[in-house]
């Protein structure tokens, strides 16, 4: 008998009809609507590829929208929607109490939404043996508690969402250790762990995969991907759509966006297409999971 597993996410967006009190606020002579117009927004880098696609996308269905995405570390784009210089970030955390509490000091609408769950992947050089790790050995390393053979550990960027993952989640508040390094962008970490024997790479996953596999399930031949597990499970797991979306892969992360936007513009027409049906097929295509879309997964029996 065939079991099955639904996901479900939720689309009925209430995005479309945003019900801010403080909508008669908003500016005297908005330049944009939510079709048209220019914005700026700031993207965390891991997602460059799938935010110039979703782009790129809504800009040919809306030909006088042009939206500008800056790509940058995490802490820049909070940075930006601060001091209102982006009106819109994508990004791996939703706003904490402080900036919570700072927009309502100002009386100003913020919202933020998980759009999709994303996850890091762990790559080593194809010649390195070790394919499979625990978290605590990963833990090992990510602190300097490791004592094996010399590793030289690489990032995206110095304040990247990346940093602040592994930090966070597997350090526990520890820094990182001196064999960490920056490189200069996600794809500069693949080509360092390419090239260097003993590197471990730490990078978002939508970098690693496959975008030509319609199965999801190739990475990259140029490194290898590491299967991890933790101490209560008997098997390790990478990084695939099915195991992000079941969390059964332990470095899953949301995919957020925070808009400041105090009336009906272009930032509000964005995130309602990054949410729609065609915007989260393009999440799906660059591996990350969907969240607000309803999907169902089958066993299946092969023959």
């Amino acid at each position: 008998m065939k079991t099955q597993r639904l996901i479900t996410g939720f689309l009925g967006l209430w995005l479309a009809c945003f019900s801010w009190t403080s909508c008669n606020q908003q500016a005297k002579h908005p330049t944009d609507t939510t079709t048209s117009g220019t914005i700026h927004i700031s993207v965390d880098i891991s997602y460059e590829p799938l935010m110039d696609s979703e782009i790129k996308v809504f800009e040919t269905q809306h030909p006088q929208a042009h939206i500008i995405a800056s790509y940058k570390p995490e802490a820049d784009c909070f940075k930006d929607l601060l001091n209102d210089s982006a009106r819109l970030i994508i990004v791996t955390r939703d706003l904490n109490e402080q900036e919570q509490a700072y927009f309502k000091s100002i009386k100003e609408p913020i919202v933020s939404k998980i759009l999709a769950w994303d996850a890091i992947a762990v790559i080593v050089n194809p010649s390195n043996p070790d394919t499979n790790m625990t978290v605590d050995e990963l833990a090992k390393i990510t602190t300097g508690e490791y004592h094996g053979k010399p590793v030289q550990l690489v990032f995206d960027e110095e304040n990247s969402s990346t940093v602040r993952f592994i930090i966070d989640s597997i350090n526990h508040g520890k820094p990182l250790p001196s064999y960490a390094m920056a490189a200069n962008g996600p794809s500069q970490v693949v080509d360092y762990v390419a090239s260097t024997p003993n590197a471990i790479g730490l990078i978002g996953v939508s970098w690693v995969s496959d975008p030509y596999d319609t199965l999801a399930l190739s990475f990259l031949k140029k490194v290898r991907v590491v299967g991890l597990k933790t101490a209560s499970e008997t098997r390790y797991f990478k990084p695939y759509q099915y195991y992000i979306a079941l969390k059964s892969y332990p470095l899953t992360r949301a995919f957020y966006f925070i808009l400041r936007e105090p009336y009906y513009g272009l930032g509000t027409g964005f995130v309602n297409f990054l949410a729609s049906d065609k915007g989260q097929l393009i999440i799906a295509k660059y591996r990350l999971f969907p969240a607000l879309m309803n999907i169902v997964f089958r066993d299946a029996t092969i023959q």
